[in-house]
């Protein structure tokens, strides 16, 4: 078996690589996310104010994930096979969508939580999820009503898996940036830490980020087709 060109990589993935799979991208130039304000659907201060408008909010982008348009693309799959294929591949993703899982990644660090998946605001509870929530189920851990909310990370709230992201970070040789905008923080610095720790990095972007100039290489156009082409090109 021939040498691998990079040791350790870490890939982060953003709302680009799923954009070609039919789920729609972050938000728009006004600041809404689906005709709604960040503000009244995405902080915990929007759940504690009216959470059936949050609940709806994420029902029907729960929805819509599971419905048979929205497939995984040539992109999540070449991600998979690289994981398959190398020892040490770190896939971490603001993608609350499980499109990795459904390309063959077993290993996936949803930094920003998962839409398939519920969590408690009385308990520790996750548990999956793919119906609609609402304000009356019951907390399958400890049993409490109107306490499930969808486990995702809100605005003011902490990404999670941040100490372990840094560690990979910290120690790896290459560092990949797919379909990120590059100005949502934490994330929007991994290529900081990454080039610290001597990581050769790679932007592979529909178009520049707002983040380009801190990657030493760069590919830009449709995910399915720079992704699986570069991650040939690697191994």
């Amino acid at each position: 078996m021939k040498p691998h060109k990079y040791q350790s990589i870490v890939i982060l993935t953003g709302a680009g690589i799923s954009a070609e799979s039919g789920v729609k991208t972050f938000r728009d130039q006004n600041g809404l996310w689906e005709n709604h304000r960040i503000e009244d659907v995405a902080t915990p201060e929007a759940f504690a104010r009216d959470p059936a408008l949050v609940h709806n909010f994420y029902n029907m982008r729960r929805q819509q994930l599971l419905s048979d348009d929205v497939k995984p693309n040539a992109a999540h799959k070449a991600i998979a096979a690289l994981q398959n294929s190398h020892p040490d591949v770190f896939l971490v993703t603001q993608n609350i969508d499980n499109l990795h899982e459904l390309g063959g990644s077993t290993q996936v660090h949803h930094m920003h939580g998962e839409l398939l998946k519920s969590s408690c605001t009385a308990c520790p509870a996750i548990s999956d999820i793919n119906e609609d929530l609402s304000t009356d189920m019951p907390c399958p851990g400890c049993g409490e009503i109107g306490t499930r909310r969808p486990h995702i990370v809100w605005f003011g709230e902490m990404p999670i898996d941040m100490d372990l992201i840094f560690e990979k970070l910290m120690n790896c040789d290459l560092f990949i940036s797919i379909g990120t905008s590059g100005n949502v923080y934490p994330a929007a610095g991994f290529v900081q830490e990454a080039r610290m720790s001597g990581a050769h990095t790679v932007e592979l972007n529909l178009e520049p980020s707002q983040g380009a100039s801190m990657f030493a290489e760069h590919h830009h156009g449709k995910a399915t087709e720079i992704v699986p082409e570069y991650l040939k090109m690697i191994t």
